[in-house]
């Protein structure tokens, strides 16, 4: 695996293509996060439902979009079209919005979350796939930094907005639900008439991208970078545990969401930024400093229960994730054979996010026993772990 960045010409502009992928990104994250920060909530007050079922509809949720992943990114490189499948992913998670504002039972939210969730498993790969096909080689870590701020500009803005409706409408979660079905109608219609899909020559079309012979031409570089990206999910847990440290520093609860709002807004603002970055130095350097960064965030967060660790601590985290994220994107996209990109990105989500799943019910499980100090230390040693592993990276 080549982990330097290719040489960049002077003042090589992003594809507009790359700005409408992140346009939309954001459009539906906005449309998601106003129906999602306010869901558990919904389902408690207004539906009667219990903590149990809420966690078990967002478990059945989430396990369905990885799973989904790995298929619907196999299917773009089986057709050699990623586009299709974006609008067929994003046009079915826009169709799910208004099943959440007239959703009478939890088997309503339940079927919808569902529904949105294979949406989003289906829209995942094809896009990272699509951007990868737009962006030249020595502009990617710049094209997927850019799609994953404007992203985290939607997942900021959407609680924001569901927030400040539901001051104005009396907590009326229904009529904030009614209005994300816009935005999410929005991207799909940028999607289908803002983005002009790569030909692919015939040649690079394959007929089963998931045998496994196939899946050997992956190769060793690939190996080490879903490897890497496994441990590294093991090491950030889900961010739900920053919301928890923060109500242990004393904050009222109805600020408390706002350590989401001020992790994604700093995860946005170096997004783009760590993403250039990655075109003009060694990938595996860049990466070694961002498990660097969170094994600060960790041992701050560790370190102390007061307001000025939680702020540090969170803005650390926001930093690493604008430092990673896209680069291990990218790391991807410059490892995997360009006919098998799709199923590359399928698999590197589904072993992440399991790895992630996995992370969260240890992390849980370390915190009931042994409290958040001993938590966040635990994510620290896992850091060292992934950080071995980049350094047995060679060019």
């Amino acid at each position: 695996m080549s982990d330097e960045a290719c040489p960049l010409p002077p003042r090589r502009r992003l594809p507009v293509g790359i700005w409408v992928l992140g346009g939309v990104s954001l459009l539906m994250d906005i449309s998601s996060e106003m129906i999602h920060s306010l869901l558990p909530l919904f389902m408690v007050s207004t539906l009667g439902a219990s903590a149990l079922m809420v966690g078990l509809v967002e478990g059945v949720a989430e396990s369905t979009a990885l799973i989904v992943k790995v298929f619907s990114g196999a299917l773009s490189d089986y057709l050699g079209k990623r586009k299709a499948l974006a609008v067929l992913g994003y046009a079915l998670g826009a169709l799910t919005k208004p099943f959440f504002a007239m959703a009478s039972s939890i088997g309503w939210v339940m079927g919808a979350r569902f529904a949105d969730r294979i949406g989003k498993g289906i829209r995942g790969a094809p896009r990272d796939a699509l951007v990868a096909d737009i962006a030249a080689p020595e502009t990617r870590g710049a094209a997927f930094g850019l799609r994953q701020s404007l992203d985290t500009v939607g997942a900021v803005l959407g609680p924001l907005l569901a927030v400040g409706l539901m001051l104005v409408w009396a907590n009326d979660f229904r009529a904030v639900f009614w209005v994300a079905v816009v935005p999410g109608m929005l991207a799909v219609v940028l999607l289908v008439w803002g983005v002009s899909e790569p030909v692919q020559p015939q040649t690079q079309r394959i007929r089963n991208p998931i045998r496994c012979d196939e899946l050997r031409r992956l190769g060793a570089s690939y190996g080490w970078v879903v490897a890497v990206g496994a441990v590294f999910a093991l090491a950030r847990f889900s961010e739900a545990f920053l919301v928890l440290r923060a109500e242990q520093t004393g904050m009222a609860l109805a600020w408390v969401p706002l350590v989401m709002v001020a992790m994604n807004l700093v995860y946005a603002a170096c997004a783009y930024p760590f993403g250039w970055l990655s075109d003009r130095m060694s990938h595996r350097h860049l990466l070694a400093c961002g498990l660097g960064v969170l094994i600060a965030a960790d041992v701050v967060l560790a370190s102390g229960r007061d307001g000025v660790h939680l702020l540090v601590g969170v803005a650390l985290w926001g930093v690493h994730m604008g430092m990673t994220q896209g680069l291990l994107a990218t790391m991807v996209a410059n490892t995997a054979p360009t006919d098998l990109r799709g199923t590359a990105y399928g698999v590197f989500n589904l072993v992440s996010g399991l790895a992630m799943l996995v992370a969260s019910g240890l992390a849980g499980w370390l915190w009931d026993r042994w409290g958040a100090e001993f938590t966040f230390l635990a994510g620290a040693g896992f850091c060292v772990v992934a950080l071995l592993l980049v350094m047995r990276i060679r060019s």
